[in-house]
């Protein structure tokens, strides 16, 4: 029986990240991926021939310097500047767009002097609160049972950084914390399309609209990122998100980890209460010290484990992990590049948002509520193909959008409302791209039914569990587990399902690898 010092469950980013962080101390490691290739949702895949795009996660936002730093990722071919930073964009049906750009707004055009002055105000506030937060989304969460003298002193950083704030600052960020995210926005801004961008910001990824309650903390969550050393800074990856994924596996394979694809772990072998191997689909065992799983907490407790080895209440806890995807996913093959009303080229290299105003996204999250899809969608676009040409042939353009909201458990089921969504979605992209209809040579439509199964993703959930505050820090995956133990001995979580969250950013791969460095695992 072949033997290693830890097995890696997944090879998605987070998995090839605590692999590369383990294996870099001289372990022997091993990833099993059941797909065909690694990647998970940050993949580039070709969709039609000749067009290639990020398979669900199309922009770079949050890749942890840390990660960045512990892989010597720029060693391996990631490099990232200022003039990567793309803008985003709030369209406009009728008029000229109204853009942010550098990293998240240092700069405002399309509004009035007034407006821009109020973002400039509000964009710092937000940024000095994220930063409040942000040390919290970094490491692992405080064990409120017995908090670790490490853990001690990070408490008293975020405590010292809040007092930083001052008096007035201070007060204010504890009102906000949790409040929705279009009364904050309504206290500061006028500008509808701004606060649009904003609220849909806000809520992206998650079954929340702007007027729902803690729908502030997700932009927090955004704006606790960084890309290329700034905080709040997107980037569209030369070569898509395969590029990042390319260079973390190349890091990992240097510090020596194996990786075997189209392997799937169907059990994790559990003698005397500590996991001590895998079993894959062929029958194959597999033996390890260490076992990491880096895929969906659920399905790593309720399939791989079975509930005979874990207690009726955390069963219980798993099982009530909320992770129902709103999100959809279109790919579209274009035999020449669109042309949204009122923007410029820049812009058209950037991330373009239909949102036209928080109500509008408020109305578009209502019917999701009771299974249906708005007939008015929101979404994010980009058009990867204008800044690296390879992705399609000459002279056509590939765009790649992230849809809201597209609820899993649709009422009338995909089979039959897929077509109907599709049309509801190609028609807001017409009224902001005139002609757009015309000039699609091929459509991919990924619902959340589809994401859950090519990509193993339970319920759809790019995040895999919603990111609300009941499912954060200390609360994810569940309560009273949420620092990558879990109550099988040797079995640590390392996935998006783990703290701090979804999101290309390597953190709860690292922090997990940390942790069984921290245990002598």
């Amino acid at each position: 029986m072949t033997s290693f010092d830890c097995i890696v469950i997944g090879g998605g980013h987070n998995g090839l990240v605590a692999a590369a962080t383990l294996a870099k101390t001289g372990r022997r490691v091993l990833v099993l991926e059941a797909a065909n290739e690694v990647g998970g949702a940050a993949r580039t895949e070709e969709f039609a021939p000749g067009f290639r795009t990020s398979s669900i996660a199309h922009l770079l936002n949050r890749l942890h310097p840390d990660v960045v730093k512990t892989l010597e990722l720029e060693k391996h071919g990631l490099r990232f500047n200022r003039a990567d930073f793309v803008p985003s964009v709030a369209l406009s049906r009728d008029g000229p767009a109204l853009m942010l750009h550098g990293a998240y707004g240092e700069v405002l055009t399309g509004a009035s002097p007034t407006e821009q002055s109020a973002w400039k105000a509000l964009r710092a506030q937000l940024l000095r609160y994220a930063g409040i937060l942000k040390p919290f989304l970094s490491r692992r969460p405080p064990d409120l049972a017995g908090v670790s003298l490490l853990e001690a002193a990070s408490l008293g950083q975020a405590a010292l950084g809040l007092k930083k704030l001052g008096k007035e600052d201070m007060r204010d960020f504890l009102r906000v914390l949790l409040m929705n995210v279009a009364d904050l926005l309504d206290e500061q801004l006028e500008d509808i399309r701004l606060k649009g961008l904003l609220a849909f910001d806000a809520t992206l990824g998650s079954h929340l609209g702007p007027r729902s309650p803690t729908s502030l903390l997700g932009l927090y969550y955004r704006l606790a990122g960084e890309a290329g050393g700034m905080a709040g800074a997107q980037i569209v990856p030369q070569g898509g998100m395969g590029a990042v994924i390319a260079a973390i596996r190349a890091s990992a394979e240097k510090a020596g980890v194996s990786i075997r694809v189209s392997s799937p772990v169907t059990r994790i072998i559990v003698e005397k209460g500590r996991a001590v191997g895998v079993a894959l689909d062929t029958g194959e065992e597999m033996r390890a010290r260490t076992i990491v799983s880096a895929i969906n907490p659920a399905t790593t407790f309720l399939h791989l484990i079975g509930p005979r080895e874990i207690d009726t209440g955390f069963t219980r806890k798993v099982k009530n992990i909320r992770m129902k995807g709103d999100a959809a996913k279109l790919n579209l093959a274009l035999d020449r590049p669109p042309q949204f009303t009122g923007v410029d080229a820049t812009g058209h290299k950037g991330r373009l948002v239909i949102a036209p105003s928080p109500d509008h996204v408020e109305r578009a999250f209502n019917p999701s509520k009771y299974g249906e899809f708005s007939p008015e969608p929101v979404m994010e676009i980009t058009l990867p193909s204008l800044a690296d040409p390879s992705l399609a042939p000459d002279g056509a353009c590939v765009l790649s959008a992230v849809v809201q909201y597209a609820p899993y458990a649709l009422k009338q089921g995909w089979n039959v409302g897929k077509p109907k969504f599709r049309e509801a979605v190609m028609a807001q992209l017409e009224a902001y791209a005139p002609g757009v209809g015309k000039s699609v040579v091929h459509a991919e439509l990924l619902t959340p039914a589809d994401i859950e199964t090519r990509y193993r993703m339970p319920g759809g959930h790019w995040h895999h569990g919603e990111l609300q505050a009941d499912q954060m820090l200390v609360s994810r995956p569940v309560s009273g587990w949420s620092g990558y133990d879990t109550p099988i001995l040797g079995l640590f979580l390392g996935g998006a399902g783990s703290h701090p969250g979804g999101g290309v950013s390597g953190a709860p791969g690292l922090n997990a690898a940390r942790r069984v460095l921290a245990m002598k695992g």
